[in-house]
């Protein structure tokens, strides 16, 4: 499981660093939401962390993107991320927004 280097998290979750512990060991968390980045698909997606739990994604784990309490403030995190987007590129391309400083380091090296 990888976490993005900026990660998003909501206010509801208290300490970060003890979910994304808990996250890594496939814990059962009651009132965790995950903001993904799956990338077959090419966009975001709001999953309850017991998603986690199947099979499919313990083979194939999800770029976490975010961590919210709920699914209301998930879907306030990716809009907070879609007004950065649009105010620093004037798109509104999540994907290439949050991965735009990892392509820039790539071509530097």
């Amino acid at each position: 499981m990888k976490f993005y280097k900026n990660l998003y998290v909501g206010d509801t979750i208290k300490d970060p660093a003890k979910t994304k512990r808990k996250l890594k060991r496939y814990a059962k968390l009651n009132n965790v939401y995950l903001i993904t980045y799956m990338a077959e698909n090419r966009h975001l997606e709001i999953y309850h962390c017991l998603m986690l739990q199947q099979y499919y994604y313990k083979e194939n784990p999800p770029y976490i993107i975010g961590i919210a309490g709920s699914q209301e403030e998930a879907a306030q995190i990716i809009c907070r991320i879609a007004e950065e987007s649009v105010s620093k590129t004037g798109k509104a391309d999540l994907v290439e927004y949050l991965f735009m400083d990892e392509r820039s380091e790539s071509a530097e090296s």
